[in-house]
């Protein structure tokens, strides 16, 4: 009985030292907002604005943002199927949407 005690005592200590996973969209967001406070690209806000009426009678599912191509990816959905928009994100002209 001591014996495993001892090793739930262990396993809980070497879990309490294991790293949180980040979340990664955490990581997009503070890379879209560097990026714009350096005047690099647009506000997301900015994007949704002049994309998210145009795509009348979808629900808009959220935002990506990749920061290597400078590209803001729009998720939409429209009854069973799922519209990604891809903008760039310094012009906010869409680059393709499939």
């Amino acid at each position: 009985m001591l014996h495993r005690l001892v090793l739930v005592s262990m396993f809980a200590s070497i879990a309490m030292l294991s790293p949180v996973t980040a979340d990664p969209r955490r990581g997009e967001q503070n890379e879209a907002r560097q990026d714009m406070r350096a005047g690099k690209v647009k506000s997301l806000r900015e994007i949704e604005a002049n994309i998210v009426p145009r795509m009348r009678g979808m629900q808009y599912l959220g935002p990506e943002y990749d920061s290597s191509a400078q590209v803001y990816r729009l998720k939409f959905i429209d009854r069973d199927r799922v519209i990604f928009v891809d903008v760039d994100a310094r012009t906010g002209n869409v680059i393709r949407q499939r």
